[in-house]
């Protein structure tokens, strides 16, 4: 079992002892951090003196729980996640001792696309909701969704049947999507399913829940096995980070959502409304004691810029004065308490 060290001093002895040595940075999370991650670890690996973090997926609730877990060489020094740390999950960080700095560094789409060889889609967020939620106004009351095509929802949509791949519930992409198309766009707007809500003693929070009748499948936290379901299956949509719809465009299209096409500039203009920030938790308790961890914050600041490779390679940049406000973070590292995430 893990003891709890009292001070930084004997922290970093234990931190650096043979049993527990660890030489590299090591980080997960989110599918969507990923790729962006990836890229600066890569290049402070080019360093002479630095080893390139290890940068693995499993989806930002991984991420957030695994930076949390506890203090020591055995737990990750830096979580991932495209959706910001809960109340609760920060409460697990302070049960287990841990101090964590909160830096978001770019912001990303989400984006619903299938196969150029299949059917374009062009929807309101409002009728995406009513698409994939698992309970849907009708009648005055909110019922299990009993939509088989797309045509039902909505004459104008493709005559064909529902079926989306997306992530998991641990993923940080689902549970902004089911906020911001589900909860926001569906069941807080629309007047029918106000009124069902209300009738029925639920909040709209309830209508984050998707599917699971078959319409929407979960397909794992690795957005590139969704993206290689709709090259196969050209009847199908598939839910996940701009990015990787922007690598794979040769094949893929994105859904007008709202009278809006996702790009790189009309997520950077705010007009395309499916977006959200990406984050990375840092555990102070490792700092200093893991080598790099401070030079691989650094490293994204050299990258992040509108003309960055970040920017590249499908992240959509913040502005100036966020940007500066992050890296005056990364220097001094204020910690992240309950207060902040109001």
């Amino acid at each position: 079992m893990f003891v709890r060290i009292a001070t930084a001093a004997a922290l970093a002895v234990v931190l650096s002892s043979p049993t527990v040595a660890r030489d590299y940075i090591s980080i997960a999370g989110s599918s969507t951090v990923l790729p962006f991650a990836t890229i600066v670890a890569e290049r402070l690996g080019r360093g002479a003196n630095q080893k390139t973090p290890v940068v693995e997926s499993g989806g930002s609730s991984v991420g957030k729980k695994g930076v949390c877990d506890g203090i020591g060489t055995e737990f990750i020094d830096i979580g991932n996640a495209s959706s910001r740390m809960k109340t609760a999950e920060l409460e697990y960080c302070e049960k287990n001792g841990v101090k964590l700095t909160e830096i978001k560094v770019g912001y990303d789409g989400i984006v619903v696309a299938n196969s150029k060889n299949g059917t374009p889609l062009k929807i309101s967020l409002a009728n995406l909701g009513k698409a994939l939620t698992a309970e849907v106004a009708i009648g005055g009351k909110m019922v299990p969704n009993p939509y088989k095509k797309w045509s039902d929802i909505d004459p104008s949509l493709p005559d064909a049947a529902i079926r989306v791949y997306g992530p998991p519930t641990t993923s940080g992409t689902r549970a902004s999507y089911a906020e911001i198309v589900n909860e926001k766009a569906y069941c807080k707007k629309d007047a029918d399913a106000k009124a069902a809500l209300k009738a029925s003693g639920k909040k709209a929070k309830t209508c984050r829940a998707m599917r699971t009748d078959g319409a929407y499948v979960e397909a794992g936290e690795q957005d590139n096995l969704i993206v290689q379901k709709l090259q196969e299956d050209t009847n199908a949509y598939g839910i996940f980070g701009f990015s990787y719809l922007d690598q794979n465009s040769d094949t893929l299209q994105g859904a007008e959502l709202s009278g809006v096409v996702p790009t790189f500039d009309a997520i950077a203009a705010g007009k395309y409304k499916a977006s959200r920030a990406l984050y990375f938790y840092v555990k102070h308790q490792h700092v200093g004691v893991v080598p790099g961890i401070e030079a691989y914050m650094t490293e994204w600041t050299k990258h992040w810029g509108d003309d960055g490779i970040l920017a590249d390679a499908g992240m959509i940049p913040m502005p100036d004065a966020e940007r500066d406000e992050m890296a005056d973070r990364m220097k001094n590292r204020p910690v992240l308490v309950a207060a902040d995430l109001k």
